[in-house]
């Protein structure tokens, strides 16, 4: 089976999933520190990258701070659709330039998506007024993100062991976060920030062609955004071709005292892709993926069960992502 083909149970061959964890520990590593981990040829691991790049599979992405992507915080939105009109609805929404992510799903309501308004003016309007005046769509519920507790780079799929993830540790970028916002950036900076938003694995040589600037001005440039968390880049890829069939997220109501402890744990949890604090009818929205049902079950029944102060939850399986991370999944395979 050659490089970037699927398995009978629909997921990448073993060699492929061993370089997606390698990436997603070290998404800027050199591709020969990587061989070496994974104790394979470079031109092994070259060769596989490629493929997977060209097949669609597989990006690396840069994850910029909200407010390089847009003013203030995202917000959840779930939206009750006609019947029949979800897949259109679902549609006209990843249009949106402001969508980030767009699905439709079952359970809480038929759309999922998560926006994020260009300028403060327009958050009314998006909210109020273009999502609500889709065709088909029948009522949306909106909820602010307070704070991101887990984001989507954090999430590795567990295949290295610990001598690996030692081997690459050294190639990651920042561990933690950006502890606040970023403040104004250059216009250099955003270009280059943009260019990581696509091209995670950007050079200091391929930003400095692009800028037309010296090669240690794009060094500075590049490694100042990357060292302070405001560009996190991180593996883009369909989590069921990593064996994750589930996709769900999961709105849960807190005991006020608990929604700190609650967050955190599972902003912890194998499952996690995407934990925060909101502000609404909900307290903290986890968004996992999960191999099948009985994982899922285990989760809502067990994981959720042992935490106090828990109080409810609605829960949404993602059913067909038409969008994600602002990008089209048409160009997806």
């Amino acid at each position: 089976m050659s490089a970037g083909e699927l398995t009978n149970a629909g997921e990448l061959e073993p060699g492929d999933l061993d370089l997606v964890a390698a990436l997603q520990v070290a998404p800027r590593a050199p591709l020969a520190a990587i061989a070496s981990a994974l104790a394979v040829s470079s031109s092994t691991v070259s060769r596989r990258m490629a493929r997977l790049e060209a097949d669609g599979v597989l990006r690396v992405i840069g994850q910029l701070d909200w407010s390089v992507t847009g003013h203030g915080n995202p917000w959840h939105v779930w939206v009750n659709a006609g019947a029949g009109r979800a897949r259109q609805v679902a549609a006209t929404i990843a249009e949106l330039p402001e969508s980030q992510l767009v699905a439709t799903t079952a359970g809480r309501a038929d759309v999922y998506c998560a926006v994020q308004a260009t300028d403060q003016h327009t958050v009314q309007d998006l909210l109020g007024e273009r999502i609500a005046a889709i065709p088909g769509v029948d009522s949306a519920h909106s909820e602010l993100v307070l704070r991101g507790v887990a984001l989507a780079d954090s999430w590795q799929l567990p295949r290295l062991s610990d001598d690996q993830v030692d081997a690459l540790r050294p190639h990651a970028e920042a561990e933690e976060p950006g502890t606040g916002p970023p403040g104004e950036l250059s216009e250099d900076a955003l270009r280059v920030a943009r260019l990581l938003r696509d091209h995670g694995r950007v050079t200091a040589a391929q930003v400095a062609r692009e800028l037309g600037s010296t090669q240690s001005t794009a060094y500075r440039l590049l490694h100042t955004l990357l060292d302070r968390g405001t560009v996190r880049p991180r593996v883009e890829i369909e989590p069921r071709l990593l064996g994750y069939r589930l996709e769900a997220v999961v709105a849960l109501t807190v005991a006020p005292g608990s929604i700190r402890a609650v967050s955190e744990s599972l902003g912890r949890h194998a499952s996690a892709r995407y934990v925060s604090i909101v502000a609404g009818n909900s307290s903290v929205i986890h968004q996992g993926v999960f191999r099948d049902e009985d994982g899922l079950a285990a989760f809502l029944t067990n994981d959720l069960g042992a935490l106090p102060g828990v109080l409810s939850f609605d829960v949404s399986v993602l059913l067909d992502v038409r969008k994600r991370y602002w990008r089209d999944r048409a160009a997806v395979r």
